[in-house]
């Protein structure tokens, strides 16, 4: 990862380009994200930054995480994530990382928490065949057969079954940045993105860094 920050989801909405064009877009408010540590190959086997960004009150701050905001001097943040970068030398902690970083045009990778969606049956959760509707048939919506009987008696893994469903972190690639605007703190990105409204979401450079005239 060359760069990256983390943003709100606001939710989606749509914008006309300049041949009049409809584009539907995703808002992600992106308030500056404070470098609050930096690691190293030396001593932390890898290279990162750590990053803090939304507001807080401090009475919901326990007291490990106000020692780290303290030791660096740097005011109470909400959520403290980690970027992996490849190089690192040019942040310190202190520095702030804004929507700037991203400019009109540029690909990105979004990650986020997908919605949950609770207890689900096979037919919702893996898209399943209903069952035929008559009365007498008494299997409208159940898994199937669970295997063998006697040999080898068990349930094989991977068996689709009944379960929690969403609430998986999620990635969605090569989607493209329409605006950037630093007055309000926003990005507009082309499409939809993981998460629910008002969950954080992290924007990353993707492996692609300008868009072809036929993803135009």
């Amino acid at each position: 990862m060359k760069k990256g920050i983390y943003g709100k989801k606001l939710g989606m909405t749509q914008i006309f380009d300049e041949n009049g064009l409809v584009i539907p877009v995703t808002v992600v408010e992106v308030e500056p994200c404070v470098v609050i540590r930096k690691k190293t190959v030396e001593t932390d086997g890898y290279n990162a930054i750590q990053v803090a960004t939304g507001e807080v009150k401090e009475k919901h701050m326990n007291k490990p995480i106000k020692g780290m905001f303290d030791k660096a001097g740097i005011a109470y943040k909400k959520y403290i994530r980690e970027l992996r970068l490849d190089n690192i030398d040019n942040y310190n902690v202190g520095d702030e990382i804004k929507a700037d970083i991203f400019e009109a045009g540029e690909l990105v990778d979004v990650q986020g928490i997908s919605k949950g969606k609770g207890f689900q049956g096979v037919i919702k959760r893996h898209g399943q065949h209903i069952g035929p509707k008559g009365h007498g048939s008494m299997y409208h919506r159940r898994p199937g057969s669970m295997g063998p009987t006697s040999s080898p008696g068990r349930v094989f893994p991977g068996k689709k079954l009944p379960g929690q469903t969403g609430k998986e972190t999620i990635t969605v690639q090569n989607l493209q940045v329409v605006k950037v605007d630093m007055d309000k703190n926003v990005i507009l990105i082309k499409g939809s993105v993981p998460g629910y409204k008002k969950s954080l979401v992290r924007i990353k450079d993707a492996a692609r860094t300008a868009v072809s005239k036929s993803a135009k």
